[in-house]
């Protein structure tokens, strides 16, 4: 039985989206008192070992956030029996999971955008072969949906505060 929500952000390469989702999360719970368990990671596997994007720690550090330490790994069975919650970034890597998923897994699969009210079914723009505006925008779109999942987490789940 877990103790607190465990959640995992989910993208294609574990490079962008999902490492700054993960971040702005841990920001959020931390400056709210939260404890969760968070993780991010891909679905693909190309990246795995490698520090998220130069472009996606900058924008990190820019809102006082250090994500150089991350390091990027696939998306596991396990996974799905570890983390009560997975938040897709976009409806591919949704698919992907809904795939992958094993049969005995009890994990809530979601986008992250789900949890914005008004947002529901948009997925977070890939801001790989953009520049630094996407990967602002990318920050902006992580960061409404790690607020909007915080506050649905704390009226349903009572996580424990620390």
């Amino acid at each position: 039985m877990r103790t607190m929500p465990a959640i995992l952000f989910v993208c294609l390469g574990n490079i962008c989206r999902s490492p700054l989702a993960e971040a702005a999360l841990r920001e959020e719970a931390r400056r709210r008192g939260v404890a969760l368990e968070i993780d991010s990671a891909g679905t693909g596997d190309w990246h795995v070992g490698a520090a998220p994007d130069p472009r996606a720690q900058a924008i990190a550090r820019a809102h006082d956030v250090e994500i150089g330490h991350y390091r990027v790994r696939q998306v596991t069975s396990a996974d799905f029996t570890r983390f009560s919650h997975i938040i897709a970034l976009d409806h591919e890597n949704l698919a992907n999971l809904q795939r992958l998923r094993p049969a005995a897994a009890d994990a809530e699969l979601s986008l992250l955008l789900d949890h914005v009210p008004g947002r529901e079914g948009e997925p977070v723009a890939d801001p790989y072969f953009g520049g630094p505006v996407g990967f602002a925008v990318t920050w902006a779109d992580v960061t409404a949906g790690a607020q909007g999942l915080l506050a649905r987490l704390t009226e349903s789940d009572q996580p424990p505060r620390v």
